[in-house]
């Protein structure tokens, strides 16, 4: 799922870089794909130099990300304030092109969804947040809230001045939006995007490598990527096996929408499965230690199971509607069975591979101290 995700935000990188260089066409294939492999290279580097450094990056890049948001969404509302907000009528903005489908409204559930991937990003440094127990829901609360104001102010005020053919049609929307409104500022538009997604590609390497640091610690995955640098504390061989599998996906797979579907399922089908492991434990074992309990009984419904069945009804809609696209998604996600048998439930490796020393990598040291508290708790709690 990460690779491709990765692969989605480093090509919209590229490409919005690369549009202005070419108005009325697509940037050249080979042009695109270095460019995008430069870009996760480097971040790659940086993640593996300096945890600081690739905080600050992340720190610097969002605020970037705001301020342009900040900047569409105050253009846009300009415009409405004008009396232009045509698209936006409800007789123009529900009016369907062609006739839908189930299988095209569950891919539209797909399409969208994409871009609220990011919600739970900040469960994965759980270990590096200060009072974890207190700043994390208080996280959650705030950015879920704040995301989907911004996105939907954003996606209203692209509509203030495009027709949705005219989205559609658009190679990056935020180009042709600042081309049609900011006349000789239109260049702010693609700057501020590259650098929004420069600063996603980052996000995504700091968190899925402690993703698979954290699934190595637990069993999950091969205990070398639970190793880290001996200086620098990076994870480093979780880092590698990041950028060593999204190159691949980058190189190969080319439609960016078929890609956020490839994504889109495999969220979807993690978070159904999610929700149902909490819910047989929530059952099978009511007393076991939370160090951070969700309540899923509001008013008497079982707001979980809801979603549970939501998101399977989605994936199962999808299959049916674009079972090439989900079976490419399943197909990438079962990857990661043979690499479980290998590098996991291989018990009788060689010896010589464990005395192999890789970019001067050690087994951290576990301080019970620190796991503690989040795992302690009362029996009622």
């Amino acid at each position: 799922m990460y690779p491709t995700t990765l692969a989605v935000i480093a090509l919209t990188f590229s490409n919005y870089v690369l549009q202005p260089a070419f108005q009325n066409c697509l940037p050249p294939y080979i042009a695109t794909r270095l460019l995008a492999t430069i870009c996760i290279l480097f971040l790659t580097w940086v993640n593996c130099s300096s945890v600081r450094w690739a905080t600050r990056i992340q720190d610097v890049f969002t605020v970037g990300k705001l301020l342009a948001l900040a900047l569409i969404i105050v253009v846009g509302l300009v415009q409405i304030c004008r009396g232009h907000y045509d698209a936006l009528r409800p007789s123009v903005a529900f009016e369907f092109s062609q006739d839908p489908s189930v299988g095209q409204i569950a891919l539209a559930f797909l399409q969208a969804s994409f871009a609220y991937s990011g919600w739970n990003f900040l469960n994965y440094v759980t270990e590096e947040v200060v009072e974890p127990r207190k700043n994390l829901p208080r996280a959650i609360y705030i950015s879920i809230p704040l995301v989907t104001l911004v996105y939907t102010m954003t996606n209203i005020a692209y509509f203030s001045s495009m027709t949705p053919e005219e989205l559609l049609a658009s190679n990056a929307v935020a180009v042709t939006f600042g081309e049609k409104l900011l006349g000789m500022f239109s260049w702010v538009m693609p700057i501020s995007v590259a650098l929004s997604t420069f600063g996603g590609i980052n996000g995504y390497l700091f968190t899925s490598s402690r993703l698979c640091f954290s699934g190595a610690r637990e069993g999950h995955l091969p205990y070398l990527l639970a190793m880290i640098h001996l200086k620098n504390c990076t994870p480093i061989p979780a880092l590698l096996v990041c950028v060593s599998t999204v190159l691949p996906v980058l190189s190969t797979l080319s439609n960016m929408h078929n890609l956020i579907n490839y994504v889109s399922f495999i969220n979807y089908l993690s978070y159904g499965v999610t929700i149902a492991g909490l819910l047989y434990l929530r059952k099978k074992r009511p007393n076991l230690a939370r160090p951070i309990k969700v309540q899923i009984n509001i008013n008497g419904k079982n707001k979980m199971s809801l979603r549970f069945f939501f998101f399977l009804l989605c994936d199962l809609v999808d299959l049916y509607s674009e079972p090439v696209v989900c079976g490419l998604g399943m197909v990438i996600m079962l990857t990661g069975v043979p690499v479980y048998f290998v590098g996991v439930q291989w018990k009788d490796k060689p010896k010589w591979i464990y005395r192999v020393k890789v970019c001067y990598v050690v087994f951290p040291q576990e301080d019970p101290s620190e796991t503690e508290p989040l795992t302690a708790s009362k029996a009622n709690d």
